[in-house]
């Protein structure tokens, strides 16, 4: 028993014993922890952070230098739309965590993809934060199957998707080759612009021009500042141009110059020229000139030169500087192979070869060439003017082979006091001017002697002779007829009424007026007094007088006049009215009763004796 006792008594005391020493262990262990130790220790050697409110930052005397990337960096993932550029190839790969931690430096084969295109280089720096590239030597950019790029350097944003090539860039789009020194590619809108000068080669046409742009899409262009176009058949010069390299359609958008072959010249300032097929349209008062001295203007001029024809709308004029003539009208049409011209819509013809300028306006005029002579022709409500002759017909032709003027359907032809007029009427011309006009058929004169009198021939056929623009000498042949107005050579007052009737008459005319008549010897006539006047004895069957309708300056060529039937305007009133203001002068002159038995005896003898002259 006492054994076991002092068996339990120790193993208590050694118990008691342990658990004191515990405590005592766990006490050191907290008052010395090796980890928090090490934290404290190092903590005391390290200078506490500097509150960077109060605390200005130290800056240490050699700073690394920071490189800046051509384009801001900017993540992809803000951008909408912007995609990745990924980097596929390089034979090496380096970059300085410390000097520029943000670039790559690639060399040999790089290769870059983005979205459909890919670039290749002999070496570039990568940005890839920035999503961008520069890229050097042997450039290519290549997108799709039909669009490459070329140049010696490449700054290139992936977040905007813009290109800028340097130093001999060339873009070729299928058939359509650009080149310049510098060029910036925006692949969103897929447009190509250069701003240093630069050159569009095509299958038709090469441009060349300081600033252009070009869309890979459409293939529409747009030049400014010294543009060139050069083509196998012409050049055009221009300030601005819009061209599309697929279709060949240049649109004029500023004044522009067009040579052809050397001889044409086209001068517009607005309208399009399809370069393949020749043809163009031309606006705002375009010209076109010709080497051989005729050119065309208008407000609208359609141009086809492969065919050699121009036509044109609108205030047209064609000019001929060679023939000193000038066609205008609304419309009109000119061919270089038939040497065709021809105006309507308000035509007019303006001859400005002499020093007199003869106007002719008709429907319808045209002008062309018979070997190397001009022919002119008008028809239906023809009219014309010069200060020394006036007239109108329906239908008119002129050749400078015979120089001989030939009007038809009813003309008129007007020179000073004088009416001619007949179906048919030939003007002979020499240097310029008519010397003679020949009548046909029921052809008559007139010449208006005062107010209420006219001078009268009239025969089958009537030759009229012109000297410096005034008529001398009237021929009349077959059947002959005349009224004559004798004149008191002391008072110049009328004396009566002459009317003959012969095969054959002449008549004088001096100072623009009747001199005297001579008739052959088969002649008859009648002298009638002045208070014994008859409406019979007034007019010749076919006379009318038409002086309401006489062209007085070259704008009265458009009035327009109703067609009527050519009547006598000689009516019982106005015969009255003459035999009334003949018998009182006769009365007041005292001569009335003389006047009467002269008449008597001029019925009892109407046989002339021959070769009679009566002044």
């Amino acid at each position: 028993m006492k054994s076991t006792t002092n068996y339990s008594t120790i193993k208590h005391r050694h118990i008691v014993l342990f658990g004191v020493l515990c405590l005592f262990m766990a006490a050191l262990q907290a008052q010395f922890q090796p980890k928090l130790l090490r934290q404290e220790v190092l903590q005391s050697q390290t200078p506490a952070k500097p509150n960077p409110k109060t605390t200005k930052k130290r800056v240490n005397s050699k700073v690394l230098p920071q490189f800046k990337p051509l384009a801001p960096i900017i993540s992809p993932l803000d951008i909408k739309g912007a995609t990745l550029v990924y980097l596929e190839n390089s034979e090496t790969m380096t970059f300085d965590k410390n000097m520029n931690p943000d670039i790559q430096v690639l060399k040999g084969n790089v290769r870059f993809r983005h979205d459909n295109a890919l670039m290749f280089c002999d070496s570039a720096y990568f940005y890839n934060k920035a999503n961008s590239l520069d890229a050097f030597g042997n450039v290519r950019i290549v997108q799709g199957d039909t669009l490459f790029v070329y140049g010696d350097m490449l700054y290139y944003d992936g977040n905007i998707k813009l290109a800028r090539l340097r130093q001999n860039v060339r873009m070729v789009n299928r058939k359509t080759t650009l080149t310049t020194d510098s060029l910036n590619y925006d692949r969103m809108t897929n447009l190509a612009y250069y701003y240093t000068g630069g050159k569009i080669v095509d299958t038709e046409n090469t441009l060349t021009s300081i600033w252009g742009q070009y869309s890979t899409t459409n293939n529409n262009s747009l030049f400014k500042k010294s543009v060139h176009l050069v083509n196998k058949s012409f050049i055009l010069d221009a300030d601005s141009l819009r061209y599309n390299t697929k279709t060949h359609i240049a649109n004029l958008i500023s004044p522009s110059h067009i040579v052809y072959d050397k001889e044409t010249d086209i001068y517009s300032k607005r309208g399009w020229y399809n370069t393949n097929t020749e043809r163009m349209m031309l606006l705002d008062r375009s010209k076109v000139v010709h080497k051989d001295g005729k050119t065309l203007i208008g407000d609208t001029i359609f141009y086809d030169k492969k065919q050699k024809f121009g036509e044109g709308f609108t205030h047209v004029v064609m000019n001929d500087t060679v023939q000193k003539s000038t066609l205008f009208g609304n419309y009109s049409y000119y061919s270089e192979k038939t040497k065709l011209g021809m105006a309507s819509d308000s035509a007019l013809l303006m001859d400005w070869s002499s020093k007199d300028t003869m106007y002719v306006h008709a429907d319808t005029l045209f002008k062309s060439k018979d070997s190397i002579y001009d022919v002119v022709r008008g028809y239906y409500h023809v009219r014309f003017y010069r200060n020394d002759i006036q007239g109108l017909c329906d239908s008119l032709t002129y050749s400078s082979r015979d120089s001989i003027l030939n009007m038809h359907g009813e003309p008129v032809v007007w020179s000073d006091e004088n009416q001619l007029a007949g179906q048919f009427i030939q003007a002979l011309t020499k240097n310029k001017k008519v010397y003679k006009i020949n009548i046909q058929r029921e052809a008559i004169a007139i010449q208006r002697q005062d107010s209420n009198c006219y001078n009268q021939l009239a025969g089958k056929e009537i030759i009229a002779h012109v000297d410096s623009g005034q008529l001398k000498k009237v021929n009349v042949n077959g059947n002959a007829e005349t009224i004559y107005y004798p004149v008191d050579e002391k008072d110049s007052t009328i004396v009566g009424l002459n009317k003959t009737q012969s095969s054959y008459v002449v008549m004088y005319l001096k100072n623009k007026k009747a001199d005297r008549i001579v008739m052959t010897s088969a002649t008859t006539g009648i002298m009638y007094p002045m208070g014994q006047l008859s409406g019979g004895d007034l007019y010749l069957k076919n006379f009318f007088w038409l002086d309401k309708q006489r062209p007085k300056n070259k704008k009265d060529l458009f009035l327009i006049f109703p067609k009527t039937p050519r009547e006598k305007i000689g009516t019982s009133s106005l015969m009255d009215k003459v035999a009334s203001s003949n018998a009182s002068a006769a009365n007041k002159s005292g001569t009335n009763s003389a006047n009467k038995q002269n008449q008597n005896s001029q019925r009892k003898n109407v046989n002339r004796p021959t070769g009679n002259s009566m002044k």
